[in-house]
């Protein structure tokens, strides 16, 4: 067993190193390769992840400003019916509520009033600073825009405002209308990109100002202010996606673009390797963990399948696998043994040799699956008629050797003749090859000169003499007694 316990070791110490190296060499191949699959996988998933998010979240409400712009029952009523106030605050209100906006508003270019769904709010104004935002977008050429800010006539909150310029049939600028929505969930949901997946996201306006970032203190409100990305400029200000690579701060950066047609705006999303470096290094350290778990589960698995593998060698060593009775190399080493203690302290022994009789003609005639539950319930007979003292074992084929320890020649005699009696009248037998089986025995007592093949042997011709008086039959050697057989 120490030579097996030497194996295990060896194949521990194996397992370890194989398991620390392969490891090390995976860490080191997902290090390089992080880079290239951020490029060409996990970014532009990521980025389309949060497009989709972000459209799930802010194409609703752009369609719901572009909706109203469109509706003629809105330009009737500014060129109408303007003075019915009710009307008016009752759409804007079933607009909000329908679609769980924070605000829906309409100001009328006639009157420059300012209506959300609680009716008639102010009068806009060029000289009020909070009123500049309809001014500058009626004067701009595009149909509508995207503003943030904060707005105290709703909320103290940032609000974002989708604004759509309202046209009448010949094209006359009318008004303006939208809706606006809280700005805080969207942070959310930027945070919940941060946190997630490392990326930092925040959306540009083709001036390059940030309309929409995740709030914290070293966020930027402009291109400009970011050093390290002014000079590529033109590719983030492009309908075109781009991949750029940097440095910021000693630390490596990737950035990837989207325009997002919808809104007019660019999506920028940005990773730093070292996010994806530490994620890399987490699954090392686990995967290292694992596999030294692996190795020391394996390394017990090995000892207990060694230990067992062992004891069945030691069974097939020792034991005939048919019968499950050890067999002549077992009975040899034994049977020596016993031999040594009777010639020092002159301890009777007794050898009996049985042959099954007829046994050819049965594998011959009935095939060897009978044949082998022959050998199978002879063994259980002796097994049960033997003492856990005695020796026995199947010699090979059909024969069998018993020594019976500390038992004279005439007590070996007598348990013999039970077991030839036992054999032949057993119904398992009889049932099996069809009529009563018998077998035949020799029977010798061992002296002070003998060797174990002096012992067999004379026992072996006992036997045959049995078998040529009749078979079914105890023969004792003739240095034991005068020659006997019942």
């Amino acid at each position: 067993m120490k030579s097996n316990y030497k194996i295990i070791i060896v194949i521990t110490i194996l397992l370890l190193i194989l398991s620390v190296t392969i490891s090390v060499a995976n860490y080191m191949v997902s290090l390089k390769s992080t880079q290239t699959h951020l490029k060409t996988q996990s970014l532009p998933l990521s980025i389309d992840n949060i497009y989709t998010e972000i459209q799930k979240h802010l194409i609703e409400p752009y369609l719901v400003s572009s909706m109203m712009a469109n509706d003629t029952f809105l330009k009737d009523w500014i060129v109408h019916e303007e003075e019915n106030v009710g009307k008016i605050a009752k759409y804007l209100d079933s607009i909000k509520n329908k679609y769980e906006m924070l605000t829906a508003f309409l100001v009328s270019e006639k009157s420059h009033k300012y209506y959300t769904h609680n009716g008639y709010l102010e009068e806009v104004k060029k000289d009020n600073p909070t009123n500049q935002w309809y001014f500058k977008f009626k004067n701009t050429p595009k149909s509508h825009e995207i503003n943030l800010d904060f707005n105290e006539n709703f909320t103290n909150t940032l609000i974002m405002f989708i604004n759509f310029k309202i046209y009448d049939d010949n094209y006359n600028f009318i008004g303006a209308t939208g809706i606006g929505i809280e700005i805080s969930y969207i942070d959310e949901m930027l945070r919940m990109f941060k946190k997630n997946y490392h990326l930092n996201v925040y959306f540009l306006n083709e001036d390059g100002k940030v309309v929409l970032t995740r709030q914290n203190k070293e966020a930027y409100s402009h291109l400009n202010e970011m050093k390290e990305l002014k000079k590529y400029r033109d590719q983030i200000i492009s309908k075109d996606t781009s991949m750029i690579e940097y440095e910021k701060n000693g630390e490596e950066y990737l950035l990837k673009t989207k325009y997002i047609p919808e809104l007019d705006i660019y999506l920028v999303v940005e990773a730093k390797l070292n996010d994806f470096d530490k994620e890399a290094t987490q699954v090392f350290y686990f995967n290292l963990i694992i596999s030294l778990i692996f190795t020391l589960l394996f390394a017990i698995i090995i000892m207990f399948v060694l230990r067992n593998y062992h004891r069945k060698l030691e069974i097939l060593a020792d034991f005939d696998s048919l019968t499950e009775i050890p067999n002549r190399r077992n009975f040899n080493t034994k049977f020596e043994q016993f031999l040594s203690l009777h010639k020092r302290d002159e301890r009777p022994i007794c050898l009996v040799f049985m042959d099954i009789d007829d046994f050819k003609s049965i594998n011959d005639e009935l095939g060897h699956n009978i044949g082998d539950e022959v050998l199978i319930q002879v063994a259980k007979i002796l097994k049960n008629r033997v003492r856990k003292t005695d020796l026995l074992s199947r010699w090979g084929g059909e024969e069998f050797t018993i020594a019976f320890i500390d038992t004279n020649i005439n007590d070996a005699h007598t348990i013999t003749q039970k077991i030839r009696e036992a054999i032949e009248k057993n119904e398992t037998l009889k049932k099996t090859v069809g009529y009563n089986l018998t077998a035949s025995f020799g029977l010798t007592a061992c002296n002070e000169y003998d060797t174990i093949d002096t012992v067999i042997s004379r026992a072996d011709k006992a036997m045959y003499e049995a078998k040529q008086h009749g078979k079914n039959r105890v023969v004792l050697a003739r240095s034991a007694v005068s020659e006997e057989s019942s």
